[in-house]
């Protein structure tokens, strides 16, 4: 409140002025007095400045009201009607002077006591009104600043317990010793309770041990409850020589902070439900840790009437009673140490109630409450996460009378964005505000509602001054009170709209000045821009405050708004109009989120990281949505909008697939959906595996051990990749690494070690994420050479099928069996994780590797170890297992045996909690493999199933199922003798069940072309289902294909109009009735289907072409002795008209020959691959058609080359022989050859290969081989053989005896003249035809022979010899002539030649010399030299 003090002046300046006044009084109007019960104006008997000397405003917004201003414009103000009224004072006297004074003395005398008595009024409500706030502010909840603290006393000594005690009002305290309330009745001379100032003490006079124990204070009001507590121990003089205990309550030797021990885990609860958390320490709390705080989202939590706190010994919780969204966060409680504050913090979950409607949307949440006047408030809120069956179309907001408790709706029409301006309330009077959500279903459940809200003005306390005067009086002016006689309020000030949306615009103003001492109201109008044509806007409602909405304008045109002041006296000029405004656009809801990514956290919650819009400065959070991958089953994570980008999901199931997907959250709503994640199992991240523990020794020597230890407790999420071991000797403190590649087996043999010398080791586990931390050291080792008897210790304890009352414990052998084989383990057990009392499991040693233990209790917590015996005794017992809980894990299931769909016996096991790459291990006794080739093993991602081929007697036995990578996970199962006898003729029923055929599939085709399948089985009952498959393709009745199913007589029929070739294929009947099934298939392809086919067509045809021609014999072809194919047919009923026709491939054929008989032919000489084809044949006239095909392709086609090939063969002549410089020739002639007939050579019974002695050919007419130098091994029979495809046909030479002879001489003979051909003498590079040279020149002839031996060369001229002599000279060289002829004459022209010879021939070659004179041209065709 704004308040102004003014300083009264000095006591004589008081008696100055109150002279002036009396000199004035005269001149003053006279006024009744009032009495003490009537409203005092302090105007009456104080100065009141004139407006027009200084305002109101001036006054109240002054910083510091100087203490003699207010005197000043008085004196001022009465000097001035002292002039004016200086010719009225001479009217009067000195007696009425006197008369005056006395009066005006009475006056001020009654005026004075008439004051006093409103000052103690007006005081007396001030302070009630001052005590009240103080009492307000001094509301609290309990609370004990000093807390009670422990004590140790010995027994007769006196103890006082004390703490101090804060709340208002008053609450109440109950003392309470080891948690029942303490009656201090039963000892009233030992007990003393004092409650006083606060403080609360308990005082015990005389000390016993009874007395010790937990002490309690519990303070409770109506603001909530607190609690404080302490130990008292007792300690006796005597000790046990009395009887009693040395202490009856233990002393610790060091007070150990408590820490937490179990804390709430991340907690679902839904509206109005009571949320309760939890959380205990490990020890007890000491003093300064006692004073535990609750905090949500960083803000301190108190209690309340519907927040409870508690705080014991060991122990802390928190109660929520009526939880609603807003609640929503991170809750955490703080405890402090002596290290700082410990903390621990998780998000609890708020889910929406019941939807009020089916398909309801949710609730809004954080109604807020803004700009409170006398008749108008403004409220904002946020959308709710969950649209219902359709998206929020807008809001109805409601408001209560706190004294009628009746809910109203403000708006008529749905509000669309979260925020909405309420006018039209009551001054001074306590409102409540809630949201309804509305869809196409309904509204919704409404939210919480506001917080009591009182409309009044807030300007109040600014109209008001406090002036202090003497003895510490106050007086209140306001500032009406100093308008003087005003009494029509001026206009209002400082129009303007002060928020706009799409569909109302809400106007302020400041209030006149003055306000003319009267209630105001306002009248608004508008008007729009441009035009000077003003309307009432608010004709239907009084406004009463400063604030009104325009809902009625119009979007695209812009509006002036001014306002009018109304009292009771009158209205007010307008004020400034406001400046033009237009109706907004609507806004948008925000842009969703993207990049959503959702990261592996636990085995229960899920990382969720998102990337923010660009723009999100009207995005106030995010409603976040999962669901499991593959079913659109979308759910609301969070009803209170997450502000951050990212927010870990709780509550999810492991092993299982999400997507997620984000909302942003706005004033106009919420965004779409963002695009979903990508789909992430539910798993704890891989995290590095927890340190490895327990190492045993299983065999030394004197420079080695063999050193195993236990598997890590948690693998981290993945496999352990590998082991690394460290080694150190006993007097040294460094470690030394043992191996630098990881060992995968947890056994290891540690070489190189000093004999007598202690070693020490630790071991890394190492999985995908990394190395773990180091385990323990082991104790120290010995290294010396073992020799005992007894056997050493197994290793490798594990546990399979953990349940509530057994277990099954496998182990392996001992490394060191003593002097004797193993025969037997003995197994131990001990209950509890400390207890050494060790029971063993069997009486008798146990023969296998494995024992199932039962009987024993649930959730107890057990340890074993095994033994080993052997005939010197038993050996040193195992390491002993890690402690095992017998409980059975919720959604463990059994190993089942049945019989499948198909006769078959099957072991099956299925777990849910399994992860992506867990496999099903099955073993036959925990150990042995199963053999792969009697059974078959088939897994899916969560069940394997274990089915035998055909089990037998050898297949008995137990068999076992556990996960790879989590052992944990395991069953197993007995296959007895009973079983395999039982399972066996159930699963001989189940496969056996068939319906008894009658009668097969049939092929019926009528006179008109029609075809019917049928076939007919025992009578089947009316649910016999049947199911026709197609070449894989299940078919129904169509027009072209109708399906009979006669159930009472078991027949099936296919029904064709007209059959087509999309009807080719395989017809299978499955029948089912009940448990026994069938099923029948008819192959109706190839040939069958083509013979089918045509006989349908020819029926079809032969029925409709009775009246025209038609084809009596239908396309055929032959082949003739010529090794030619003819095709013909044969058409009747024909007239001069009737044309026929032939078409290969749709091209037509002419070379066709006709005879008057009807007879059609087309003949091919020679058959080649282009005769491969489909021909047709059509005749018609005007009566009709008919048309016959031949298909020329496929197996047709090649029984025709199968034909042509055997007439071809047929065809062939007699071997002969011909005989070649290279060797024989054997031949075989035939009209025809194709590459369809398979040939082949043959002699004595066997192949010939193409060799480097023998090569075959052929051509279109000749078969031959060709035999290189022959010898003697040549002689004997040869055969051709010529296959067509079905038989072959031979053709044979014998040669031998004489003709062999005669083929060899002649062999001979032709070798000798290719010889003689090739060594005889010839001419290899020769002369020149005719030679021309000019007279003078010198002529040069060189040829080149060859032969073998060299031949000898000879130069002639006109047939006689040429010598060397004058000009003519001749040089031989190796197979090389040259004659040369100096200076020749016109004598030297001629025929020339060079004649070459040895004994196998010789060659003559000639040229012509031409000689010319100069000047002469030479002969045209002579070579120049």
């Amino acid at each position: 409140m704004a308040t102004k003090l003014v300083t009264f002046r000095s006591q004589e300046e008081q008696t100055s002025q109150m002279s002036q006044a009396m000199e004035l009084s005269s001149q003053i109007k006279k006024r009744k007095f009032t009495s003490s019960d009537e409203k005092t104006s302090y105007s009456d008997f104080y100065p009141i400045i004139p407006g027009d000397l200084m305002s109101v405003k001036e006054i109240l917004d002054m910083p510091k009201l100087p203490q003699h201003r207010t005197w000043e414009i008085l004196k001022d103000t009465m000097e001035a009607d002292e002039l004016r009224q200086r010719d009225k004072w001479t009217l009067f006297g000195n007696e009425a002077e006197k008369v005056e004074v006395e009066v005006i003395r009475n006056q001020h005398v009654v005026r004075t006591r008439v004051d006093r008595q409103a000052l103690r009024r007006v005081a007396e409500k001030k302070a009630k009104e001052h005590m009240k706030y103080l009492e307000d502010l001094s509301m609290k909840a309990p609370d004990f600043p000093i807390p009670l603290r422990p004590h140790t006393v010995w027994e007769g000594m006196a103890v006082k317990l004390s703490c101090t005690l804060q709340g208002c009002p008053p609450p109440t305290v109950t003392w309470y010793k080891n948690g029942v309330p303490l009656s201090t009745s039963a000892q009233l001379w030992n007990y003393s309770l004092v409650q006083k100032h606060g403080l609360n003490s308990l005082e015990i006079r005389r000390c016993t041990a009874e007395d010790a124990g937990e002490y309690k204070v519990v303070a409770k009001s109506s603001l909530g409850e607190a609690s404080t507590f302490a130990t008292l121990l007792v300690n006796s003089y005597e000790g046990p020589k009395a009887g009693l205990a040395p202490a009856h309550m233990p002393i610790p030797a060091v007070e150990v902070e408590a820490q937490f021990e179990s804390t709430f885990p991340p907690t679902f609860v839904k509206e109005e439900d009571t949320l309760t958390l939890h959380c205990s320490f490990s020890s007890a709390l000491r003093p300064f840790q006692q004073d535990v705080s609750w905090f949500r989202d960083g803000q301190c939590l108190k209690p309340s009437n519907r927040l409870g706190l508690q705080t014991s010994l060991r122990s802390a919780s928190l109660s929520l009673r009526g939880m609603h969204k807003e609640q929503e966060g991170f809750y955490s409680a703080r405890l402090h140490t002596s290290d700082g504050v410990v903390e621990h913090r998780t998000y609890i979950y708020v889910k929406d109630a019941s939807a009020a409607v089916l398909g309801g949307p949710g609730s809004p949440l954080q109604v807020e409450v803004s700009d409170v006047n006398k008749g108008y408030v403004s409220l904002r809120w946020q959308p709710p996460s969950a649209d219902g069956a359709s998206a929020v179309e807008g809001y109805y907001i409601e408001r209560c009378d706190i004294g009628v408790s009746e809910w109203v709706r403000c708006n008529q029409d749905v509000q669309r964005m979260c925020c909405y301006p309420v006018m039209g309330l009551m001054e001074n009077t306590i409102y409540q505000f809630r949201v309804c959500a509305v869809n196409q279903a309904g509204v919704g459940r409404p939210s919480r509602p506001t917080q009591p809200v009182l409309t009044c003005d807030p300007n109040e306390p600014s109209r008001t001054m406090v002036v202090k005067v003497d003895r510490g009086r106050e007086i209140v002016i306001t500032k009406d009170q100093l308008e003087g006689q005003i009494r029509v309020p001026f206009p209002p000030t400082n129009v303007r709209v002060c928020e706009l949306s799409d569909t109302y615009a809400v106007l302020r103003w400041n209030e006149p000045e003055p306000r003319g001492r009267e209630p105001l109201t306002f009248f608004v109008e508008r008007s729009i821009e441009g035009k000077n044509s003003w309307q009432l806007t608010s004709l239907d409602m009084a406004v009463i405050s400063p604030r009104f909405v325009e809902f009625g304008l119009q979007k695209g045109k812009s509006y002036c708004f001014r306002v009018r002041s109304v009292n009771k006296y009158g209205v007010s000029d307008p004020s400034v109009p406001s400046s033009p405004v237009s109706l907004r656009a609507a806004l948008e809801p925000p842009p969703p989120a993207c990049g959503v990514q959702a990261v592996r956290d636990t085995d229960s919650s899920i990382l969720l990281l998102w990337k923010e819009p660009w723009d999100k400065e009207s995005i106030l959070g995010y409603y976040l949505y999962c669901s499991e991958a593959g079913k659109e089953e979308w759910r609301t994570i969070n009803n209170k909008p997450i502000t951050s980008n990212r927010f870990t999901v709780h509550g999810l199931t492991s092993r299982k697939q999400y997507v997620f997907r984000v909302k942003s959250v706005g004033r106009a709503g919420n965004s779409q959906y963002s695009e979903q994640s990508e789909p992430v199992m539910v798993k704890s991240a891989v995290r590095a595996p927890s340190p490895a523990s327990g190492f045993a020794l299983l065999l030394c020597t004197a420079s080695e051990m063999l050193i195993s230890w236990r598997a890590p407790a948690h693998n981290g999420g993945d496999p352990i990749r590998g082991y690394y071991l460290d080694q150190r000797q006993k007097a040294r403190s460094a470690w030394r690494e043992v191996n630098t590649a990881p060992v995968k087996e947890r056994v290891y043999k540690v070489s190189n070690l000093l004999e007598g010398h202690y070693y020490q080791f630790r071991v890394f586990a190492a999985n995908i994420s990394g190395i773990g931390k180091p385990s323990e050291p082991s104790e120290f080792f010995q290294c010396e050479e073992w020799t005992m008897p007894q056997p050493g210790c197994p290793y490798d304890l594990e546990f399979r099928e953990v349940r509530r009352s057994s277990l099954v414990l496998l182990w392996a052998v001992p490394l060191y069996e003593g002097q004797s084989a193993v025969s037997g383990y003995l197994v131990e057990i001990s209950q509890g994780v400390e207890s050494e009392e060790w029971i063993p499991v069997t009486s008798e040693p146990v023969q296998d590797t494995y024992l199932k233990v039962s009987g024993l209790n649930a959730g107890q917590t057990y340890r074993l170890r095994v033994s080993a015996v052997n005939q010197a005794g038993v050996g040193m017992p195992s390491l002993v297992s890690e402690p095992i809980t017998t409980q059975t894990k919720p959604g463990t299931r059994e190993m089942e045996i049945g019989v499948d769909n198909d006769g078959f016996i099957y072991l099956s096991f299925e777990s849910a909690d399994i992860s992506e790459n867990n496999l099903f291990v099955w073993s036959k006794n925990y150990r042995e493999a199963i053999d792969a080739t009697r059974v078959r093993m088939e897994s899916k991602p969560n069940k394997s199933t274990l089915t035998f081929n055909n089990p037998t007697k050898d297949d008995l036995g137990l068999y076992t199922v556990e996960m790879s990578d989590d052992t944990d996970i395991s069953s197993s199962y007995t296959f007895t003798a009973e079983d395999l006898e039982r399972l066996t003729e159930l699963g001989w029923h189940i496969r056996n069940p068939l319906i008894a055929l009658k009668s097969g599939w049939n092929v019926d085709i009528s006179e008109q072309g029609g075809v019917r399948l049928w076939l007919q089985t025992e009578a089947l009952s009316n649910a016999a289902e049947l199911q026709l498959i197609l070449n894989d393709r299940e078919i129904s009745s169509t027009p072209a294909r109708k399906i009979n199913f006669d159930k009472a007589n078991g027949l099936v029929e296919i029904q064709f109009e007209q059959l087509a070739r999309e009807d080719e294929g395989s017809y299978t009947a499955q029948l089912r009735d009940g448990r026994a099934k069938n099923q029948f298939t008819l192959v109706l392809v190839d040939e069958k289907f083509r013979q089918t086919l045509a006989k349908a067509q020819a029926n079809r045809r032969d029925w409709k072409r009775k009246s025209g021609p038609h084809f009596e014999e239908f396309l055929s072809w032959r082949v003739t002795g010529d090794c030619e194919m003819i095709m013909t047919c044969k058409v009747t009923n024909v007239n001069k008209d009737t044309k026929l026709r032939w078409f290969k491939d749709d091209v037509e054929i002419t070379d066709i020959i006709t005879d008057p008989s009807g007879v059609s032919i087309f003949t091919v000489p020679q058959v080649t691959k282009k005769e491969a084809g489909l021909y047709k044949a059509v005749v018609s006239d005007s009566r009709g058609e008919d048309e016959s095909t031949l298909e020329m392709l496929g197996e047709e086609y090649e029984r025709l080359l199968q034909h042509l090939s055997k007439q071809c063969a047929l065809s062939a002549g007699p071997v002969r022989i011909q005989c070649t410089a290279e060797g024989f020739k054997l031949y075989c002639s035939l009209k025809y050859y194709l590459s369809f007939m398979k040939t082949s050579w043959h002699f004595k019974e066997r192949r010939i290969d193409q060799d480097e002695r023998t090569k075959p050919g052929s051509t279109m007419q000749k078969l031959w081989i060709e035999i290189f130098k022959p010898t003697e091994n040549d002689k004997g029979k040869y055969i051709l053989e010529m296959f067509d495809g079905v038989e072959a046909h031979k053709r044979s030479l014998d040669l031998s005896g004489q003709a062999f002879e005669d083929a060899m001489l002649e062999y001979q003979r032709l070798k000798q003249v290719a010889i003689a051909e090739k060594n005889r003498a010839r001419v290899t590079k020769g002369l020149p035809d005719v030679v021309a040279i000019m007279e003078d020149k010198s002529l040069c002839l060189t040829c080149f022979a060859d032969g073998d031996p060299d031949p000898e060369m000879f130069w002639m001229k006109n047939d006689m010899e040429i010598v060397t002599r004058d000009q003519y000279h001749i040089s031989k060289e190796h197979k090389c002539s040259t004659l040369t002829i100096n200076s020749v004459t016109m004598e030297d022209s001629g025929n020339y030649s060079i004649f070459v010879r040895n004994q196998y021939g010789s060659q003559t070659v000639n040229v012509t010399v031409s000689v010319y004179k100069h000047g002469e041209k030479p002969p045209p065709d002579a070579v120049e030299m």
